[in-house]
């Protein structure tokens, strides 16, 4: 298949939808020869906020230290291809083509159909294997003790701030997120957390405590070295990062970290495009009430009271009235877009979300609403789906932006 073909055919698998389990994973890893070779060093990071941004940062000072590196993190922004990269390098289109062409014929000889992640993990792990990364860092999909990521084996489990998000899936209280979370955490692994609410601490001590996996906890935001994502968040991401890179041993200086902090890159976490000509546009994926609060933290510090053009659109399961309650205070004025997935959520209900009081003005597509909010003196604030930022990237910086609904 060309590279075209082969993203035609992966992005269909998604009407397979989401299976949670382990047992189709491992199947597909082991038919592609796609599980790690002895000596691979494996971070697994799972959490409700800041998964990215600390998978991130593990990779730029795990490359600081001289080590090859293999990223898998999701969902992608603009281009598929960013969810699989090898010491910061996207895979390449030849390689990504050539490799789904053979899984193709691999997830057609078996009896239940792999789904769209199950296939990129195993694209992932077969192209960390040949290009003989040293440490990989995997971002869990969803979840935690069913997520395809769990299918392998790591020598390091990490925890971020946990939250209320995909309760549908994972469960509508703190404490059975945590479990899902904690169900990462084997037996022969070390785990290392993010400070948690009681609720989900008192879960994760419990459930490393039955599989016998020793668990930190992080108990300071790491100061003293300058860090190339904003907000004051990060701090606590960094000290994660450190916490993990310990736990698996890696040599670590203070120029080592300082190197990978301050050139680390998470695109679509309050990324900013600065112009002469128009307000400046900032995006974030912000798509629950903690992350909301987290991105109205790092907009004050930046912005001080400075008001917003709130550029908003969001996907059905979410909390929007919760996000929308954190972010309308930001907002001079609100307008409204659907964003480009089968999950979009209609802007009438968006403006039904809405605080008492507060006013929004909805608009057809993306591009009518962009436009709109270039006509003002604030800077744009394009937040509540990480979607709708891939969107805008994606026409900011000139790409081709490849919807996908996982």
């Amino acid at each position: 298949m060309t590279y075209p073909e082969a993203i035609d055919w992966l992005f269909s698998t998604q009407m397979f939808g989401i299976k949670l389990g382990l047992e189709g994973p491992r199947n597909l890893l082991k038919e592609y020869l796609a599980f790690p070779k002895r000596g691979v060093k494996v971070i697994h990071v799972a959490g409700t906020n800041g998964k990215g941004s600390t998978c991130a940062m593990i990779d730029s000072v795990a490359r600081a230290a001289g080590l090859r590196t293999g990223l898998f993190t999701s969902p992608h922004l603009v281009d598929y291809r960013e969810r699989i990269q090898v010491s910061g390098q996207q895979i390449p289109e030849d390689g990504c083509a050539a490799m789904l062409t053979q899984l193709r014929g691999i997830c057609e000889g078996l009896e239940t159909h792999p789904t769209f992640f199950e296939i990129t993990l195993a694209l992932a792990m077969r192209w960390f294997s040949e290009r003989e990364c040293e440490l990989i860092v995997l971002e869990t999909g969803m979840g935690g003790r069913l997520d395809a990521t769990t299918a392998v084996p790591a020598d390091v489990c990490v925890v971020t701030p946990i939250g209320l998000d995909h309760t549908q899936w994972l469960g509508d209280t703190l404490e059975l997120i945590a479990a899902e979370k904690a169900g990462i955490f084997i037996e022969g692994a070390t785990a290392v957390s993010s400070p948690q609410e009681p609720a989900a601490r008192f879960v994760l001590e419990k459930e490393a405590n039955e599989c016998r996996c020793p668990l930190t906890f992080v108990r300071e935001p790491l100061l003293g070295y300058s860090i190339a994502l904003a907000g004051p968040h990060q701090a606590w991401n960094a000290a994660l990062a450190l916490a993990a890179l310990d736990a698996a041993a890696v040599p670590l200086s203070f120029d080592t970290v300082q190197y990978g902090l301050s050139h680390v890159k998470w695109p679509g976490r309050f990324e900013r495009f600065p112009a002469d000509c128009r307000p400046e546009i900032i995006l974030d994926g912000a798509h629950n009430p903690h992350a909301a609060k987290v991105l109205a933290e790092t907009w004050q510090q930046v912005f001080g009271d400075k008001k917003a053009t709130l550029l908003f659109s969001a996907v059905s399961s979410k909390d929007i009235s919760g996000i929308l309650s954190l972010l309308t205070p930001l907002a001079g004025r609100i307008l409204l877009c659907p964003v480009d997935t089968l999950r979009a959520v209609p802007t009438s209900e968006l403006a039904a979300a809405l605080p008492e009081g507060a006013m929004a003005t909805e608009y057809a597509t993306f591009d009518e609403a962009l436009e709109a909010s270039l006509a003002f003196n604030e800077p744009v604030l394009v937040a509540g789906s990480l979607f709708l930022v891939g969107e805008a990237k994606a026409r900011l910086e000139g790409g081709e932006f490849q919807s996908s609904t996982q």
